[in-house]
């Protein structure tokens, strides 16, 4: 194997015993070991024997399923109470937490991608990205935000605009509570909520394409807990993240579901629509989704990611156009500089500022922050599936701060006029759900019955990429981090978030759906602090990234190199590599023979050969 030292199992970081090796190599001739800082990076193999269905996991994860609906069915409202007062002892005790947490996310973020790790690539030294900029950024989106975008945009700043937020001494529907909703809302939806994502897709795209580790979250923690990730500690990680993926998009499905169907009540005017509606509804959206995730993402979740950014940004341009337009030329801007002078008044607001600030964090921005990091397997996995060879620098900018333009823009459009429209009597208060509201907007602009049947196509379009997205990354974890997992999981995985939405749906409606998406808020504190280690772990894995080694072993012998040259050759002197002395190479520092640097990238080689040798014999 490439790089395997034999005579050689107690390594030393002596440099007198580096040069007696090179010696004996010499003499011998024997290969010399692998050199961690010329390792270019591998990625794990497409098949092999560790991908194998992982029935504990499955096992383990089906039987909580079962129990949580049987729960929801029999007694929903025990479900309720038990999941709204968890909620509000999360928020109450843990709200803070979660808010440094945010904080220490983004910062950290921002480290890895503007630090000299930023040039890391995700994948090997010379790899390319698989997909075209815009249409990664049209996937990430989709799976990132989704129906929130549709159901929150005019909701949410106009929720804010006639109640201020804490924190801020506005008189409410006045222009500067307008500012103050917008605000508040990109707080929510944009580069803090992002980080979250960023951090998870970041990390798992590191260890799966360029140190050959499954695509897992149990993988990303193996520099901290080693040979436990593949022990209890390992699946017992991995299934939690199946059961937040599975149940928070259920939910999202089951509210884009009611959404679809008030649309369409609205736009065709023919009433409330039974529940054997919603039923066939969803039924025909579970069918366009598994066609959409068996054909894979380079076909079917692109495809429909670029037509439907393509379809929102022509609906925001619309209503920019046909709207308020001077209106939102003055209030997009002047939020955004409101966001950046608040953004620490925001996030320092906590349950000792008054109960009016404590029930507006349970509602709002603690649930936000719990509800992202519960997200963040999901989203996190399906965007490191499709960053395949990008920089660590460009990555961090597309996925934080375009999305977040994104939003600032989107929220700005629809929730600007949404609250232009109530300032100027149109009644958009008034609506009597929060499905309504954006409708009640449509139906104050041109061609109502035109835009509301776009927004409906929309929902449906969100909702197949989100659910084909869940459904990969569910099948691929329970494969054991399999990056093509099979079509039967794939499928397996897709009907029961449909039967999960339905099942609620029937058993108490939106109620129930509120029950199941309190329940998931609560599983966020356990993995808020899985992130920390995640942190930690990816941190120290980018530390010991063969290209930071190269980048020490430059900056040394720069270093050096110049004040030699200068000192024997004044001004006349080039640099070219020589061999020095053991004890004062640029590579002095760093223990180059310690198996702990390359036994990674031999243990990927050896997987890769082992898969070779399997698909041949089959």
């Amino acid at each position: 194997m490439p790089g395997t030292d034999p005579i050689d199992h107690a390594r030393s970081s002596h440099p007198k015993k580096k040069g007696m090796q090179r010696a004996v190599q010499v003499l011998t001739k024997e290969p010399a070991p692998l050199h961690p800082a010329l390792i270019p990076g591998i990625g794990v193999s497409e098949d092999g024997p560790r991908f194998s269905i992982n029935w504990p996991v499955l096992i383990a994860t089906g039987v909580v399923v079962i129990s949580i609906i049987v729960c929801g069915l029999i007694a929903p409202d025990l479900l309720a109470n038990a999941s709204n007062t968890a909620v509000h002892w999360v928020s109450t005790n843990a709200g803070w937490f979660f808010s440094l947490l945010t904080v220490t996310v983004f910062v950290f973020m921002l480290i890895v991608g503007y630090s000299r790790k930023g040039n890391i690539r995700l994948g090997a030294d010379d790899e390319k990205p698989e997909f075209s900029t815009l249409s990664w950024i049209t996937m990430l989106f989709s799976a990132g935000m989704g129906i929130g975008l549709l159901f929150f945009g005019a909701y949410e700043p106009l929720a804010f605009f006639l109640d201020t937020p804490p924190g801020f001494d506005f008189e409410p529907q006045s222009y500067d509570a307008a500012r103050a909703a917008l605000a508040q809302t990109l707080l929510h939806w944009g580069p803090l909520a992002w980080s979250y994502y960023a951090l998870v897709g970041g990390a798992i795209a590191y260890v799966t394409y360029r140190r050959g580790r499954p695509g897992l979250i149990s993988a990303i923690l193996d520099p901290i807990f080693s040979e436990k990730t593949r022990g209890l500690f390992g699946p017992v990680v991995d299934g939690f993240a199946i059961l937040v993926t599975l149940f928070g998009t259920a939910v999202s499905l089951g509210l884009g579901a009611l959404q679809i169907a008030r649309g369409v009540e609205i736009v065709s005017g023919i009433g409330p629509l039974g529940n054997g509606v919603v039923i066939g509804l969803m039924v025909a959206v579970t069918v366009l989704f598994l066609a959409s995730a068996v054909s894979g993402i380079k076909r079917g979740i692109r495809l429909l990611s670029n037509i439907n950014m393509m379809l929102v940004a022509i609906f925001c341009v619309f209503v920019f156009i046909a709207g308020p337009t001077v209106f939102l030329l003055n209030i997009i801007p002047s939020s955004a500089l409101t966001f950046f002078a608040d953004i620490g008044s925001m996030l320092s607001i906590s349950g000792a500022s008054g109960p009016e600030a404590a029930d507006f964090l349970e509602a709002w921005t603690t649930y936000y922050w719990a509800w992202w990091v519960s997200w963040t397997p999901f989203v996190g996995m399906f965007i490191a599936k499709i960053s395949r060879g990008r920089s660590l620098r460009e990555f961090v900018t597309v996925t934080i701060l375009v999305p977040s333009l994104v939003c600032l823009v989107w929220f700005g459009t629809v929730g600007g006029t949404a609250i232009w429209m109530e300032m100027n009597g149109a009644g958009i208060s008034a609506a009597p759900t929060s499905q309504d509201v954006l409708f009640q907007v449509l139906t104050n602009l041109p061609w109502p019955l035109v835009t509301g049947v776009i927004v409906i196509i929309s929902l449906v379009v969100f909702f197949v990429t989100s659910a084909d997205s869940a459904s990969l990354v569910m099948a691929s974890i329970t494969e054991r981090g399999r990056p093509r997992p099979t079509k039967t999981l794939t499928i397996g995985w897709g009907v029961s978030l449909s039967l999960i939405a339905i099942t609620l749906l029937l058993a108490g409606g939106e109620d129930s759906l509120s029950a199941l998406q309190a329940l998931v808020t609560v599983s966020a504190l356990p993995f808020a602090v899985i992130l920390v280690l995640l942190m930690v772990a990816w941190w120290k894995d980018l530390s010991r990234d063969p290209f930071i080694l190269r980048q020490q072993y430059a900056r040394i012998a720069i270093t050096e190199g110049v004040r030699i040259g200068i000192q024997e050759h004044g001004d006349d002197f080039v640099f070219s590599a020589a061999e020095s002395d053991p004890d004062q190479g640029a590579g002095a520092w760093l223990d180059s023979d310690d198996p702990e640097l390359t036994q990674w990238y031999e243990d990927a080689l050896e997987e890769r050969e082992n898969a070779a040798d399997d698909a041949t014999e089959k």
